[in-house]
């Protein structure tokens, strides 16, 4: 995985607001010039994340797991859709632009790990708390957690195959069945320490 740094996430970042605000004032997408970060053109899963300051509660995330788009238009689209898109929320106001942090996610392309193993059992034991997100696929059900997640609520490798199961819609234990499928993906994640503020490089 290319390693990105503080000064590239810095943008991406400060492009995920810039996105939020200009599609709040504006109905549009923000036209941005190709960055001169030439890793940023690149395709690469990404997700953003809003949380609200100072409690820090999810406001909304929305991403793309796979490398469909150059990383910066991903973040431009995941910002916007997080911020007004994310189901489990209404939609952003400007009220509270002021008082939500952004964060900004990259990822690797997701590896199975589910056809490596013999006995599915041993699959936790694949699985790396703190660096290692989860996708759980079955039929046409599908659910992602990113790697911070695990830490933030201080799961086990156990715990966070059964609650990315939940997430998919599927059963707690699903991921002990043939038929399901599991990867794992590293990320790097950037983001603000308070709202418009410092930004740095998130260590999970």
């Amino acid at each position: 995985m290319d390693k990105f740094s503080l000064e590239e996430g810095t943008y991406l970042v400060k492009l995920a607001r810039k996105s939020i605000e200009t599609y709040m004032i504006k109905g549009v997408f923000p036209k941005i010039k190709s960055p001169s970060y030439t890793k940023l053109e690149k395709p690469s899963g990404a997700f953003v994340t809003l949380n609200t300051f100072p409690d820090g509660t999810l406001r909304g995330c929305i991403g793309y797991p796979e490398p469909i788009l150059p990383l910066y238009q991903a973040v431009i689209r995941a910002a916007v859709a997080a911020a007004f898109e994310d189901p489990r929320f209404p939609p952003l106001s400007k009220d509270e632009l002021g008082s939500v942090t952004v964060e900004v996610s990259i990822l690797t392309p997701p590896k199975r790990i589910d056809d490596k193993v013999v006995d599915r059992e041993s699959l936790p034991k694949m699985i790396r708390i703190g660096n290692h997100g989860l996708i759980i696929k079955r039929g046409f059900y599908s659910g992602l957690l990113l790697p911070q997640v695990a830490t933030e609520y201080s799961w086990n490798s156990t715990e966070f195959l059964s609650q990315t199961c939940l997430k998919a819609g599927l059963w707690k234990d699903c991921w002990l069945y043939s038929g399901t499928e599991v990867y794992i993906f590293p990320a790097e994640i950037f983001s603000e320490v308070k709202p418009k503020g410092k930004i740095v490089k998130k260590e999970i």
